[in-house]
C-alpha cells in the first residue's frame, strides 16, 4: 500500500507544480533572469542525475565501468559525435569494461 501512497503524492506533486505555473503572471515569466534561469536548470538537474547514476552505488561513491563509458560518451560529445554515436560509444565501453572485470 506505501507504493500507492507514494504515486499519488507524486501525481499530486506533478499536478500542483503544474498548477503553479499556471499561475505566475505573464510578466513574471518573461524577465531576462527568469527566461536564463529555465533553459539551464534542465540542463543542471540532467548533469546531476547523470552524476549520481554513474557515481553512486546505495551509499558509497564507487569508480567502475559506467565512468569509463561517461568518459566515452563526453570524448565523442567533445568530437561532435552524432547523438546515437555517442550512446553506443558508452554503451560499448561499459560493456568491454565490464567484459574485462572491471
Amino acid at each position: 500500500m506505501n507504493v500507492w501512497i507514494a504515486i499519488g503524492v507524486t501525481a499530486l506533486g506533478c499536478y500542483a507544480a503544474k498548477l503553479a505555473g499556471l499561475l505566475v503572471p505573464a510578466h513574471t515569466v518573461e524577465r531576462p533572469y527568469v527566461r536564463r534561469l529555465a533553459a539551464l536548470l534542465p540542463v543542471a538537474l540532467l548533469a546531476a542525475l547523470t552524476a549520481q547514476q554513474t557515481f553512486a552505488d546505495g551509499h558509497a561513491l564507487v569508480l567502475d565501468a559506467r565512468a569509463a563509458g561517461l568518459g566515452a560518451a563526453a570524448v565523442a560529445l567533445v568530437l561532435r559525435a552524432p547523438f546515437l554515436l555517442v550512446v553506443a560509444a558508452a554503451v560499448a565501453v561499459t560493456a568491454g569494461v565490464r567484459a574485462l572485470g572491471g
